[in-house]
């Protein structure tokens, strides 16, 4: 905290440089989902650091290849203040005095919400490309957005299905998944077990009345003791189930793109 302070002392009158084109020089961002935005609108050279959850093979948002070249921060006061950013990019998860440690050393912060629809995810895009002053890369990165959702769309009926996650983790109305299965020609079953926003179905309901199609994480029976039941091992000689990767679910931005392609892909294959 010491040091802390001493950089705050020295950097409220110094705050850190800005480039002639008003792009900032030294980005941090503490979101493993802007990590993934970034990727896209900014230069390599901008970023500092990204959030330490994208070195988590578990919880990114990128290729780890790809986070690996970057360095990544846990969003600490001291950990971020360290690096001298110019810029922070967060969403919800910087503490108040961390945000008063930013302001006072003249750190400029862009908090960002989790978008919950894609609409909403086409402005964050831009939102960060602006504020990384490459507004034209989000604009394209917005409009391969669309695209996906186009090139989506399924005739037909809708198909009756559920996102179904580790420990029974469901996403129900109001989420950008339950958007992403409707614009892909699914009918989300969610509503019709009494499921609201980010909710858990039990095993016992989901076997009692399961829907046409159930997506799981790829390696779920290793990895999850509910997923893994062997009475799921049994649905799949009664319904379709398909692999649907976790990192696609939390993210909006490019992760909506191969969302998407994952979504059309299952629709093609019934």
């Amino acid at each position: 905290m010491a040091a802390l302070l001493a950089l705050g002392g020295c950097g409220a009158s110094a705050p850190p440089p800005v480039s002639h084109e008003g792009k900032p020089l030294r980005i941090v961002s503490v979101n493993p989902c802007i990590d993934a935005v970034l990727m896209r609108v900014a230069d390599p050279g901008q970023i500092v650091a990204i959030s330490s959850y994208s070195h988590d093979p578990r919880a990114t948002s990128i290729p780890l290849a790809q986070a690996k070249r970057f360095a990544a921060i846990d969003g600490s006061a001291e950990a971020i203040v360290a690096l001298r950013p110019d810029l922070v990019l967060a969403s919800g998860s910087l503490t108040p005095a961390t945000s008063a440690a930013l302001a006072r050393l003249g750190i400029r912060k862009v908090e960002l919400g989790l978008p919950q629809s894609i609409a909403e995810s086409e402005a964050q895009v831009r939102d960060i490309a602006r504020a990384v002053g490459h507004p034209a890369r989000g604009d394209a990165l917005a409009g391969e957005m669309a695209a996906a959702v186009a090139a989506a769309r399924a005739p037909g009926a809708p198909v009756p299905a559920l996102i179904w996650q580790g420990g029974g983790l469901v996403p129900a109305a109001e989420t950008l998944p339950d958007e992403m299965l409707r614009t892909a020609g699914f009918a989300n079953q969610a509503a019709s077990y009494g499921l609201r926003n980010w909710d858990q179905l039990p095993l016992e309901r989901l076997v009692a009345r399961p829907p046409r199609l159930l997506l799981t994480p790829p390696g779920a029976a290793r990895d999850d003791r509910t997923l893994g039941h062997p009475v799921v091992r049994r649905l799949r000689t009664r319904i379709a189930v398909r692999d649907f990767p976790e990192r696609l679910l939390f993210c909006g931005g490019p992760t909506i793109i191969d969302a998407l392609a994952r979504l059309r892909a299952v629709r093609q294959s019934l």
